[in-house]
């Protein structure tokens, strides 16, 4: 009798948690699906397609001594700490170290979040310099014509570049119903992006916010009338002469980019945007983007207060981390699980970690393990 009352509660009390999941909104109830976002959600979603030219394709060559550095104990510890599934080093545009751990491999892709913000910011130059976007201080209601409640007529293309519009969004991962949340999880991300308010006064001070760059992603495809996976393809990916196919995560069928995180490469791929930082825009001498427009997304953008509000922002571009390590300034693509592609001048070097986690300790605006992998890497660089 006990046990037929048990069953009966736990069925009432089933039913009623299937009804309050079904009243949820769609974007919470995919995020209770698949819980915690993941490198490997290629199949989580729908994509685009960013093709590459197998008839056009430049590979890494090898360097002398590839590979003959053996990592310390300590130091494969702490990659495979952090769940990393690959680790390369270039130098002089040949591959000096390459690692592949937790069955990784160089075919594989890997969803490269945030770092994907950098890529934008490479296509508004590109549109800025064919003349498809007019001027970086051009409204966003230029080219979004409804885009002009309250104090959204005053954000322009370089306030959503250097993340300084104000836009009242919360970057919160962990959240079920966070905005972040709505916007990886949800099917509605242009409605979604165009209707949040502007509460800060744009132009004074830089806050990291996913949205912003997600509404320049709809700008830029309204200045260039193309998608952008397709522009991507056009004016990146195939000029770059990639190696395989990237793909491009969307929030529905035939739907919209995530722009602000869900570009999907392998390691050596991504390598490529780093090479195209340390030649400031330049592919095998072809200028893919101009120079005057890599100098100042490569460059600070110190009229702005930081993120405490406090001091001349330092580390950030346009849609481009600047990080600082034993008196360089390093630029930097940046994703939250721990993707890092390195742009370092001062050895002609480019670093590439893909993995499962981050260290969740900040220095400053970064976690601790950006400043390990360098170290890692000087080791080699240096030897």
């Amino acid at each position: 009798m006990k046990a037929h009352k048990a069953l009966k509660i736990a069925a009432i009390v089933g039913t009623l948690l299937a009804v309050v999941v079904l009243c949820l909104p769609h974007y919470a109830r995919q995020a209770l699906i698949h819980l915690m976002p993941v490198i490997d959600d290629l199949d989580t979603f729908e994509k685009d397609t960013v093709c590459h030219n197998p008839d056009n394709v430049w590979q890494w060559p090898l360097a002398e001594r590839y590979n003959s550095y053996q990592l310390s104990a300590e130091d494969k510890a702490y990659l495979d700490s952090l769940g990393t599934v690959s680790f390369l080093v270039i130098r002089h545009d040949s591959l000096l170290f390459e690692d592949y751990r937790n069955g990784w491999n160089d075919t594989l892709t890997s969803n490269i979040y945030s770092a994907t913000k950098t890529i934008v910011g490479l296509l508004t130059g590109i549109a800025l310099d064919e003349g498809k976007i007019h001027s970086l201080n051009d409204p966003v209601s230029r080219y979004i014509p409804s885009y002009t409640k309250g104090m959204q007529a005053q954000v322009t293309l370089r306030h959503l570049l250097t993340m300084s519009a104000g836009m009242d969004w919360d970057e919160a991962y962990a959240s079920l119903f966070s905005v972040t949340t709505h916007g990886y999880y949800g099917n509605d991300l242009y409605d979604l992006v165009t209707h949040l308010e502007i509460t800060e006064e744009p132009g004074v001070q830089y806050s990291y916010r996913s949205g912003e760059t997600q509404l320049l992603a709809f700008a830029l495809e309204a200045a260039t009338g193309q998608t952008l996976s397709h522009y991507a393809q056009e004016k990146l990916w195939k000029p770059m002469q990639a190696e395989r196919n990237a793909y491009w995560l969307l929030d529905k069928k035939n739907g919209d980019e995530k722009a602000f995180c869900c570009f999907h490469t392998t390691a050596r791929d991504v390598a490529r945007f780093g090479k195209l930082m340390l030649n400031h825009g330049n592919w095998h001498g072809r200028q893919l983007v101009s120079r005057r427009y890599m100098d100042e997304m490569l460059y600070p953008a110190s009229y702005l207060k930081d993120q405490w509000g406090r001091d001349s922002l330092n580390y950030y571009g346009l849609q481009t981390w600047l990080f600082p390590y034993q008196g360089d300034t390093i630029p930097c693509m940046r994703g939250m699980l721990g993707q890092y592609i390195f742009a370092i001048p001062s050895k002609d070097a480019i670093v590439v970690r893909l993995g499962k986690k981050r260290h969740d300790v900040y220095d400053g605006p970064f976690t601790v393990d950006m400043t390990r992998y360098l170290d890692i890497a000087m080791k080699m660089l240096d030897d």
